[in-house]
């Protein structure tokens, strides 16, 4: 119990620190851009090409897992079901390990 207890408390510091660094919406979705090469908010703009699909995957785990927003937020905001950000956050995670990949420089 105390180690789930300290789990959350450790994702709710990073997420904290995070947002001390100037680290948000806008920011992760540069972060994302500037790590797989993309251009032109492919994170916000409709369509099922690769790059697209892994920049918004990318992005949700980021912005739920580091960040700790919502799934709520993060469908609101890019037009998305709360299940599609969930699988979304997955595949993510997924493609970060497998690149990588790290939030911060």
């Amino acid at each position: 119990m105390l180690s789930i207890l300290s789990e959350g408390e450790e994702k709710l510091e990073r997420g904290y620190e995070l947002k001390r660094k100037g680290y948000g919406f806008r920011r992760v979705e540069e972060r994302v851009e500037e790590v797989l090469g993309i251009q032109g908010r492919a994170i916000s703009s409709k369509g099922w090409t690769r790059d697209r699909v892994e920049a918004r995957s990318l992005f949700c785990y980021w912005a739920v897992r580091e960040l700790g927003l919502s799934n709520t937020f993060i469908a609101r905001k890019l037009g998305m079901s709360q299940p599609a950000v969930g699988y979304a956050v997955r595949k993510g995670e997924e493609l970060a390990r497998e690149r990588g990949l790290s939030l911060e420089r």
